[in-house]
């Protein structure tokens, strides 16, 4: 489905597994002012920083999906679906985190090392990613941030592993501090979620193709398929 006002463009390809770094994430924020920072065309990667799964998609959809993808921060509490949690009792909530664990032993990834708090409020770390995402950075920042969530188990509702993961991409900590304040960003934020919830986002990690949205870990091998067979040939 695509958003009002929104139109497809043909796909253009790009070499998979590009190099992480401080430089402006071209390839794959392609939208770097606030103003339009919701994808003039698709496809998109949404996340929140407070999904384990989202962590998951977020350390291999640069390497896995064949095109040009922008990253697009947004609040999943508003989404129609619980991204994580609802959980019946202990042991199901014991063997979902198992799985992602495990999956992430399987990708050679750090271990998994929990929040106390999941999902956390993650709100200042969607805010600091969107003034990210304002200058370029968003995949530069996204990284480290999920990673000081789930490799090192810090509380992303709290400034300092924000500001931790906004140094690894040489952001001053002050820009960082006065954009969780600033109404233009938050506005950006909140106009994000809804565009999302209007292109058929249910929950995250998702991934809008123009016309389905792939959901869940799975969804980024789904979506990369996808979008394959929409490639012109070579």
């Amino acid at each position: 489905m695509t958003p009002p006002d929104e139109s497809p463009l043909p796909i253009t390809r790009v070499t998979p597994g590009a190099a992480e770094g401080t430089a402006r994430d071209h390839d794959h924020d392609a939208a770097p002012t606030l103003a339009d920072g919701f994808p003039a065309h698709p496809p998109a990667f949404f996340f929140d920083f407070g999904d384990p799964e989202s962590y998951l998609a977020a350390e291999r959809v640069l390497q896995t999906l064949p095109v040009a993808t922008p990253w697009v921060p947004i609040d999943s509490s508003r989404l129609p679906e619980q991204t994580w949690g609802g959980f019946r009792c202990d042991a199901d909530e014991a063997a979902a985190r198992e799985r992602i664990e495990a999956t992430a032993a399987a990708r050679g990834l750090q271990p998994v090392v929990w929040p106390v708090e999941v999902p956390p409020d993650t709100r200042k770390a969607l805010l600091a990613a969107w003034y990210a995402k304002g200058i370029g950075r968003v995949v530069s920042f996204s990284l480290p941030a999920f990673r000081q969530a789930f490799a090192g188990g810090h509380d992303l509702g709290t400034e300092t592993p924000v500001l931790l993961a906004a140094s690894a991409c040489e952001m001053h900590p002050r820009a960082i501090v006065q954009a969780f304040g600033r109404p233009v960003i938050s506005a950006a934020l909140d106009d994000a979620t809804d565009r999302a919830i209007a292109a058929g986002v249910r929950r995250v990690p998702a991934i809008w193709t123009g016309d389905r949205v792939f959901h869940g870990d799975a969804g980024v091998d789904e979506a990369a398929a996808h979008l394959a067979a929409q490639l012109p040939a070579d």
